[in-house]
């Protein structure tokens, strides 16, 4: 019974080792803009294609992460040797694919309170 007990613990231990964890760094708006600034950070919207056109950031693509096929339509739009930097409206939907993205073995980091804290700091956006 204790050699069962241990084959399963061993068994666990050995999955979750092999899971990867969805890490992504939260900033804030100096510190996002800051970071953007590097030339290969690759910067995506995440919201939908109407907010997107309703103003974004700066040399911003989007990519719509409520989008049944944002993973894949990632994958094909980025390189995954280069830093991604998500942004939605308000924060949620960037953790979201923050999480999708790290998962999938990109380095990526999100603006903490989205496009709104963005547009309240007077920081440049365009339509």
């Amino acid at each position: 019974m204790k050699l069962f007990i241990m084959s399963i613990a061993v068994l666990l231990a050995a999955l979750f080792s092999t899971q990867k964890k969805n890490d992504f760094q939260s900033m804030t708006v100096s510190e996002f803009n800051t970071a953007i600034q590097e030339p290969d950070v690759q910067l995506i919207d995440v919201r939908t294609p109407a907010e997107y056109a309703d103003g974004h950031l700066v040399n911003a693509i989007n990519i719509d992460v409520m989008n049944p096929g944002f993973a894949d339509n990632a994958d094909k739009q980025l390189a995954k040797e280069k830093t991604v930097a998500v942004y939605c409206r308000s924060g949620a939907r960037s953790k979201k694919a923050a999480g999708i993205l790290s998962g999938k073995g990109y380095k990526v980091i999100e603006l903490n309170k989205g496009y709104l804290s963005w547009q309240e700091a007077n920081m440049p956006t365009v339509k």
